[in-house]
């Protein structure tokens, strides 16, 4: 990945059928992998968002969020680095209650890491976390590292910009405003 800074690209469009997959065959056809993909209603009616993350060079992601913004469903879409963004990602981990009560330093990990256990059994133990993704991969592994993990698994990213609402807002008013 040496050249290449993990880009989030934050996509809104109508709620149609068909338009994840034709936003994410662009990815497909510029050969770029997406990292984490999450879609869900935006804070305007009728207008969906999508948070796709993806490595690559900035030649590259702009060529592919111009590509995702001609498409006829695609209302606004723009690229962003990390800084620019307030980003969270939840985690589930699974591990084995015998170990976790077996094993003090396992429930201090987990508290130190502002980490919650949301249900114990006999035979497993659930343990949520809010945060980015450094926090979650730290504690997957030190986890891991004590041999507790039965599994794992992250959502994909959630993000919002900076600014004071959301960028297509502006976009949406400016339209409105040009078709008066």
């Amino acid at each position: 990945m040496n050249d290449k800074t993990l880009y989030t690209l934050l996509v809104y469009s109508e709620n149609i059928a068909g338009i994840l997959n034709q936003i994410t065959a662009v990815f497909t056809r510029r050969q770029v992998n997406i990292e984490s993909l999450n879609v869900s209603p935006s804070s305007i009616e009728g207008v969906h968002k999508y948070t796709i993350t993806a490595w690559s060079d900035e030649d590259q992601i702009t060529k592919i969020t111009k590509q995702i913004e001609k498409k006829i469903d695609v209302v606004k879409a723009n690229y962003f680095t990390d800084d620019q963004l307030f980003i969270r990602e939840t985690a589930f981990y699974k591990l084995s209650t015998e170990m976790v009560f077996g094993n003090p330093e396992i429930c201090q990990v987990i508290r130190r890491s502002d980490a919650s256990i949301t249900e114990v059994n006999p035979t497993y133990v659930i343990v949520m976390k809010f945060g980015i993704t450094e926090d979650i991969l730290k504690l997957y592994h030190t986890l891991n590292d004590y041999g507790c993990v039965l599994q794992y698994t992250r959502s994909g990213r959630i993000a919002v910009t900076r600014s004071t609402q959301e960028q297509v807002s502006e976009f949406l008013d400016e339209r409105e405003n040009n078709h008066v």
